[in-house]
């Protein structure tokens, strides 16, 4: 297996970040004015980069696909519930990006949205056939190139407009401070797809967390900025106003493919959990293929429900496998089910979306993972006391 550098992990990283789908979350913040909004955005992103750095170190240190480790805590064909949900949370991920770049890119230059879908679908094709260690200078190249025009899209949003009221409806902090989670939250079952081949595990795992989380945190506050200073939530229509034209169509393009290869990517990989029959390579272009149908024939306005869900899924998973793993060194690799595990992570589930109702002041998140860590410690006293 090639072993990747901490600078490109770093890269992989970036390219995900900087995605229109978190500029578009970003407006949702609006509403709480600039300074909550970000403290908002900034308390969330701790939250979520951190929990993303312990997931990726499993991967680094076991050097496991993200689902392999999944097994580790909940067995064998436990382990294939999770892989299941992955690919279908990384397939709709696929369709979305893909839906909002389609969206933004007929915003600047109307093709059609049929069209823009398979433009984009094709390229984010290219970027799986090429695949994400062999694209070299191309990547840089992207990279540079997307890190310029975030600049011009940052400089246009907050040096052209004055501070107006927010768009859309009010939020508490809680629940702000959870949304800004749930899109780190989101990559947590797919970070060790990348961090298993690291060459330094620990550095290129921190430099992942660390770059996506401030990119991230920068996007979003692009969206929420756009919201305050320009009262338009469309970046693409910020953007043509500002005269920015083939640039706009670039950034646009660009950011949706870096960051939508890596959800069919893994989806790809995902799927190799479930069956090693299953080729990661062709499960990804499947992926994208399926992706790629979903933006053409459904709308996908509205991704809040859709991230929730995620955290709901994906916060108690991570918290019994961070108590696994660097807490109590349990490993159920080699088992069938971890029936407890499986108790565990269904209480969380329930629990966090009962909490949703209850909106804690930090989010659903912390509070979710701190009862179902506590489970599992607990479960793990009365085993042994017996």
């Amino acid at each position: 297996m090639r072993k990747t550098s901490t600078f490109q992990n770093g890269l992989i990283w970036f390219g995900a970040g900087v995605s229109l789908a978190e500029i578009l979350t970003g407006t949702s913040f609006a509403p709480l004015g600039f300074a909550r909004g970000f403290a908002a955005i900034a308390v969330g992103h701790v939250i979520g980069c951190v929990l993303l750095f312990l997931a990726g170190l499993i991967g680094g240190r076991s050097g496991k696909s993200a689902m392999e480790t999944v097994k580790m805590s909940f067995g064998q064909k436990g382990g294939l519930l999770f892989a299941a949900l992955n690919v279908l949370q990384l397939v709709g991920w696929t369709a979305i990006m893909i839906y909002d770049g389609a969206l933004a890119a007929g915003s600047v230059f109307s093709a059609g949205h049929w069209v823009w879908c398979l433009v984009i679908g094709g390229l984010i094709l290219l970027w799986i056939l090429v695949g994400v260690t062999n694209l070299g200078w191309l990547s840089k190249l992207s990279m540079a190139a997307l890190f310029v025009l975030s600049l011009v899209l940052c400089w246009v949003v907050f040096s052209r407009g004055s501070a107006g009221g927010g768009l859309g409806e009010a939020m508490s902090f809680g629940a702000a401070v959870e949304l800004a989670v749930a899109m780190p939250l989101s990559w947590l079952p797919l970070i060790s797809d990348y961090t298993r081949e690291a060459e330094k595990p620990v550095q290129a795992t921190l430099a992942s967390a660390v770059v996506y989380g401030l990119v991230s945190t920068w996007m979003y506050a692009i969206g929420m900025g756009a919201a305050i200073f320009t009262g338009e939530s469309d970046i693409a229509v910020i953007m043509v106003k500002a005269g920015l034209g083939i640039a706009a169509l670039a950034i646009l393009i660009l950011s949706t493919v870096t960051t939508t290869f890596l959800d069919a990517w893994s989806a790809g990989i995902s799927a190799e959990s479930i069956s090693v029959r299953l080729p990661g390579k062709w499960m990804a272009v499947g992926a994208a293929l399926l992706g790629t149908a979903g933006a053409v024939l459904f709308p996908m306005d509205d991704i809040t429900g859709f991230l929730y869900l995620i955290g709901s899924v994906f916060a108690p998973m991570i918290a019994i496998q961070i108590a696994d793993f660097f807490l109590l060194k349990r490993d159920r690799f080699q088992a069938d089910f971890d029936t407890r595990n499986l108790v565990i992570w269904a209480i969380g589930f329930a629990a966090y979306r009962g909490l949703m109702r209850l909106d804690p002041p930090l989010g659903c998140t912390l509070a979710d993972m701190a009862l179902t860590m506590a489970l599992c410690l607990l479960a793990e006293k009365g085993k042994r006391a017996r």
